[in-house]
């Protein structure tokens, strides 16, 4: 705790009750970092900026200050907008006293905020184990739309390249070669440099397609799970970066390896794949899990390095240094554990609509945090529409089925090369994609099952009739029509069947075993 008398005059006034021209709940509270004074008060949260220049962030100056306070309020009204953030309020001195609200003489400008509770953030429902599916993909939803109201420019996108994001990576690198010996050991730095360097290395050309399909964009730059509110049955997303434009002008995938970030820290596999599948699936952005890894590595690096920082604090006791020890250990050993590529696999679900496949493929999530790809939504990303929207005939036509199914075998085949587990989700009623399938796998040499849903015609029908609320467009008209060819003989050592009627949990963990 620090010693008030050793705080500035103005933030010892915050501290006073009478400040405030509103009620104040007492005791006034602060919170400080190396960057900011948080002063609540019950109602209304105050965030000064300190007078500081970190080369990477510059306070130095009253101007600055205000110039970054404005920043603050313009990007962060994108995701928390007036439900958090109420305005920047300038402060100012006449005869030594200072004066909330006046222009006249300011010496200083706050960000003022909502107070809101602790409890509300993403970080500690997930520590209290109530973080559940449901709400991460309603999450992934909001990110998405985030990202797709966000601005881009030529400018933005000219800091996707790879020598301007590898100079983080770089950085880092320099910065704790010391710890080596320490938190992190010498197999461990060596090892993830050489993964990073390598990744930058073999994939240039997927960071300039990143670049050309828009995906650089103005983004939140630090949008971890303390940096979420459930409040009020609202998302509120805030404390973007407003300080830094490397950090804030990146790929899409940076924003999102956050959160990956803090669900594989709790070994969630379940959690993070049903946050990265609806955001996938929303945006169309399936190519992006291939370079989702590299800024997962970088997220989880930082946050080893920052721990680290604190073991050469001489003001930090014995008992804080020992708990940075160990938190930096376990981010250095995250981070390498990501170098070490699993083998990626291929599954193929099977059966006519309504037979139960995408309750199937869900459960393999759960159960394997794999990468679920419908048909439905490739179909509608390729024909240019929302997949909330319903297609017309054109959508369906034997040509865009074709196109469909290519599609969803380039992206399976694709992902599971990089490690991911990918579960394919279409009727795969003919023979011909399915040995299509098989050939694409024996080629590449990765696993492969193809699980064939099965329920009774008139369970289908009923299923069919019941849907709400799901992307997939088929009715009992189209049921009606449809027809399967059997499986043939090269096909069938692929082959599990899934009885949908009955429990599926034990069935897929069957399969997968």
């Amino acid at each position: 705790m620090t010693d008030p008398a050793n705080l500035p005059p103005l933030i010892q006034r915050m501290l006073q009750p009478d400040f405030y021209p509103h009620a104040v709940q007492e005791p006034i509270q602060l919170f400080q970092t190396h960057v900011s004074y948080v002063v609540t008060t019950g109602s209304v949260a105050y965030k000064l900026k300190k007078s500081v220049n970190f080369g990477f962030l510059d306070y130095s100056t009253l101007e600055k200050r205000h110039h970054f306070c404005n920043e603050e309020m313009r990007l962060n009204e994108r995701g928390a907008g007036s439900t958090l953030y109420l305005g920047v309020v300038p402060i100012s001195e006449t005869d030594g006293e200072f004066v909330l609200g006046s222009d006249r003489h300011p010496v200083e400008y706050a960000v003022t905020m909502k107070q809101f509770p602790q409890e509300t953030l993403l970080s500690k429902i997930l520590e209290q184990g109530e973080l559940t599916e449901d709400l991460l993909r309603r999450l992934a939803l909001q990110v998405a739309d985030f990202h797709r109201k966000s601005f881009t420019s030529e400018y933005i996108r000219s800091f996707g390249t790879v020598e301007q994001v590898r100079q983080a990576f770089d950085e880092n690198y320099e910065q704790t070669a010391g710890y080596i010996g320490g938190p992190q050991t010498q197999q461990q730095f060596d090892e993830t440099q050489a993964y990073t360097d390598r990744f930058f290395a073999e994939r240039q050309d997927l960071f300039k397609r990143r670049m050309q399909q828009g995906y650089i964009r103005e983004c939140h730059g630090d949008l971890h799970l303390r940096n979420i509110s459930y409040w009020h049955d609202e998302l509120l997303l805030f404390d973007c970066i407003e300080f830094n434009e490397p950090f804030r002008f990146v790929d899409v995938m940076y924003d999102i390896a956050y959160i990956v970030m803090d669900l594989d820290v709790r070994d969630r596999p379940d959690l993070r794949a049903a946050f990265l599948n609806a955001y996938v699936e929303e945006t169309g952005d399936w190519e992006g899990l291939l370079v989702l890894p590299i800024y997962v590595s970088r997220q989880t690096y930082v946050r080893a390095k920052v721990a680290s920082f604190l073991l050469d604090d001489p003001l930090a006791s014995k008992a804080d240094k020992q708990q940075a020890y160990e938190t930096a250990a376990m981010y250095y050993k995250l981070v390498w554990n990501y170098t070490q590529l699993p083998q990626g696999r291929l599954i193929l679900m099977s059966g006519l609509s309504g037979s139960g496949k995408t309750t199937a493929a869900r459960e393999i999530v759960r159960q394997a945090g794999a990468i679920h790809i419908r048909s439905d939504a490739v179909r509608k990303h390729l024909g240019g529409i929302s997949i909330h929207e319903r297609g017309d005939d054109s959508l369906y036509t034997p040509e865009m089925t074709q196109r469909t199914y290519d599609q969803l075998l380039n992206l399976g085949i694709s992902l599971a090369q990089n490690g991911y587990t990918v579960v394919l989700d279409a009727k795969y009623d003919r023979q011909v994609p399915r040995q299509a399938a098989i050939a694409q796998a024996k080629a590449h040499t990765l696993p492969l099952q193809i699980l064939h849903c099965t329920a009774p015609m008139e369970v289908l029908s009923d299923r069919v009739q019941k849907r709400s609320g799901d992307i997939a467009d088929a009715t009992v008209e189209v049921l009606a029509k449809q027809t399967y060819e059997p499986f043939a003989e090269a096909e069938q050592p692929f082959v599990v069947t899934i009885d949908s009627t009955n429990d599926i949990q034990p069935q897929i963990q069957s399969a997968l075993a």
